[in-house]
């Protein structure tokens, strides 16, 4: 694979200004209208190759991943070792932290990419891990990621990262045929991962964001009967009682938690009422 950052004459850390102004430069000297050298076709060519890629970031992106793989670029016509992974670990920055979690992610690092991501995501409010990459690329990513966590048994970062994927592929198709797969994982750890496993307040944080999902009726049924439930156990009864009558429209059979027996007072509030429904006990 040729070295695109060599080709233009630029440091893997380039901005896009600096990448654009060397192609400039370059391609004054090597094109072969200027007729300053009978062999420069080819070079023409390589250069606007690489310019085609780095000026891209969904292909500077790939360009960076799959080529720093070989642990070397070559700089000033001689081979220097350069090692992609160190240099990122080795900046501060936002930018270059987000590229080491999906770099360790493809490179068998991914407890180091856990831990970076969990460690960006508690230490500011305003965090995005999308902000740096390409839609395609952190659906992609993403994705993964989402399963690495998972594993690990962190649901809450799990749901609130699935949710913005699936929030994306709705306002523009990406996954297509893989999508169903994507609201299945979704589906499972709303369902099956969240009571119990994260505190309330987060609980109720994810369930509220996947009332958005289009999951339909009985999933968001299912989710508002559990947001009743753990609004009872922080002591919030008026906002139990409305989701769970929320809950009831949606789906005449959802499952009421034991937590919300003393909503079910508020809805039920003679004993006839109370007798005749058999969800109550």
């Amino acid at each position: 694979m040729e070295n695109c950052y060599k080709i233009l004459g630029v440091s893997p850390s380039a901005t896009s200004a600096e990448i654009k102004r060397a192609y400039r430069q370059k391609a004054k000297l090597l094109h072969p209208d200027t007729g300053q050298s009978t062999d420069t076709s080819e070079q023409f060519r390589q250069l606007v190759r690489a310019y085609e890629i780095l000026s891209d970031a969904h292909q500077r992106s790939i360009f960076d991943m799959s080529f720093a793989a070989g642990g070397r670029y070559r700089t000033n016509g001689s081979e220097n070792t350069f090692d992609y992974r160190e240099w990122l670990r080795a900046r501060t920055d936002e930018e270059s932290r987000c590229k080491l979690i999906f770099f360790d992610l493809m490179h068998h690092h991914e407890d180091d990419a856990v831990a970076e991501f969990l460690k960006l995501s508690s230490a500011s409010f305003d965090f995005s891990l999308s902000r740096w990459f390409t839609r395609e690329d952190f659906m992609d990513f993403g994705f993964i990621l989402c399963e690495e966590l998972s594993i690990r048994g962190h649901y809450y970062d799990t749901a609130v990262l699935l949710e913005q994927i699936i929030a994306m592929e709705y306002s523009f198709s990406y996954f297509k045929h893989f999508f169903p797969e994507v609201l299945s994982f979704a589906r499972d750890i709303l369902r099956r991962r969240i009571d119990g496993f994260v505190s309330d307040e987060l609980a109720l944080d994810v369930w509220e964001r996947a009332l958005d999902l289009r999951f339909g009726n009985t999933d968001d049924a299912f989710f508002l009967a559990h947001m009743a439930g753990a609004y009872c156990r922080i002591g919030d009864g008026a906002t139990a009682r409305i989701c769970l009558e929320e809950a009831l429209k949606l789906d005449k059979k959802v499952r009421i938690p034991e937590d919300c027996r003393a909503v079910m007072e508020f809805l039920y509030d003679t004993p006839e009422k109370r007798k005749t429904n058999k969800r109550y006990p």
